[in-house]
């Protein structure tokens, strides 16, 4: 059976946004894939096309992270035989899985668009981080996406270890809905189809190593899609078996977007969302005795009582601070980038005026007189 729109996960606010693109005679399409130069994209009906971006698209975007991405739909105009498929456009995202690009960038990275849930695989031994949970949780809630977790490879370390490690990440947020599984014994998977009914999309996130190809292989009915590589002994890693993000969608409904390991989970979030993730210390600031309070020597500082007296648990709080702080580097980042590109247009501005008046004096001195 072809594939219609609705399988890749069209809805009604995509197809009002898209009416004045019919009239162009224009297509929906989602992008699966991006080859960097050009894009893979499906069309109602199951068409694979390879696409390129318009010049229009290009221009239009204020950053790299509005340029279309994988997950996102767009109208594609197929053009004649001879003609390149070109997007037009991208259409609004509903949710955006996003992280800061990794080093000193203050730019997006969009990691996948449109995605209903993302889930995280983690394992209970050497891949296990409570704080990198906390990053997880954090930029999966400013995307709007449902989060996922699964302590993977469960058949590696003891039971107690493993629900342990469930439990910790549950503390962390009472949102996420946590499993533990084991790829090698095909648990997880059915866990996994739940999610993954027609139109729903679903990332897989992670670090290399922790099962995400076994995974995908087992989803894709036992087909090795990804090729998996064998982990470290000594160190707990592996290679990454997945090399480019790529939508997938399954035969029994659902799509799923793969991506490579993640080594560094950088924040792209607000203070809002920061607060919102780590709601028992907002509340206990709300106690301090002084509106001001900076929560060291200050007196009657609840957050510094909380965390004497085991309340707070002390990684939780300085891990908060990190964020923190690391929001607000981004910020002061990205304010001063808007600046060097207000001084740049202002250059440009200046410039090309002076090339004109140079241009009008050029012609009057060449004009006859008159």
């Amino acid at each position: 059976m072809a594939l219609t729109l609705d399988d890749l996960g069209w809805n009604a606010a995509f197809e009002k946004e898209f009416q004045p693109f019919y009239k162009k005679r224009w297509k929906p399409g989602r992008l699966i894939r991006d080859n960097k130069i050009t894009y893979g994209a499906l069309l109602d009906g199951g068409e694979e096309l390879e696409v390129v971006m318009s010049g229009n698209v290009y221009h239009a975007a204020e950053c790299d992270a509005e340029l279309p991405a994988v997950g996102d739909w767009v109208a594609i105009d197929t053009g004649s035989e001879i003609d390149e498929p070109v997007i037009r456009a991208r259409l609004s995202r509903q949710t955006c899985f996003s992280r800061k690009m990794p080093g000193k960038s203050s730019e997006e990275q969009v990691i996948a668009a449109n995605v209903n849930v993302v889930v995280v695989v983690t394992d209970a031994d050497t891949d296990f981080n409570v704080r990198r949970m906390e990053r997880y949780f954090t930029i999966i809630a400013r995307s709007g996406a449902k989060p996922v977790v699964l302590v993977n490879k469960s058949d590696l370390f003891p039971t107690e270890q493993n629900e342990a490690a469930a439990a910790a990440i549950r503390e962390l947020s009472p949102d996420a809905e946590v499993f533990i599984t084991s790829a090698m014994k095909h648990e997880g998977v059915e866990v996994l189809r739940s999610y993954l009914k027609k139109g729903v999309a679903a990332t897989l996130v992670g670090s290399s190593g922790v099962g995400k190809s076994s995974l995908v292989n087992q989803l894709l009915g036992g087909e090795e899609w990804q090729i998996t590589a064998e982990v470290n002994e000594v160190s707990g890693k592996g290679r990454h078996t997945t090399t480019a993000r790529e939508v997938m969608v399954l035969r029994e409904g659902g799509i799923l977007i793969d991506n490579p390991g993640i080594r560094e989970v950088q924040m792209w979030t607000d203070e809002r969302t920061l607060r919102d993730q780590f709601i028992d210390i907002s509340n206990l600031a709300m106690q301090c005795q002084f509106h001001d309070c900076k929560h060291g020597t200050d007196k009657g500082c609840a957050i510094r009582a909380a965390v004497e007296s085991k309340k707070l648990d002390a990684g939780r709080y300085e891990g908060f601070l990190r964020l923190d702080e690391e929001i607000e580097k981004l910020k002061d980042r990205r304010k001063r980038h808007q600046k060097t590109i207000e001084r740049r247009a202002k250059r440009d501005h200046r410039v090309k005026a002076r090339n004109l008046e140079d241009r009008k004096e050029l012609n009057r001195e060449l004009r006859p007189n008159q």
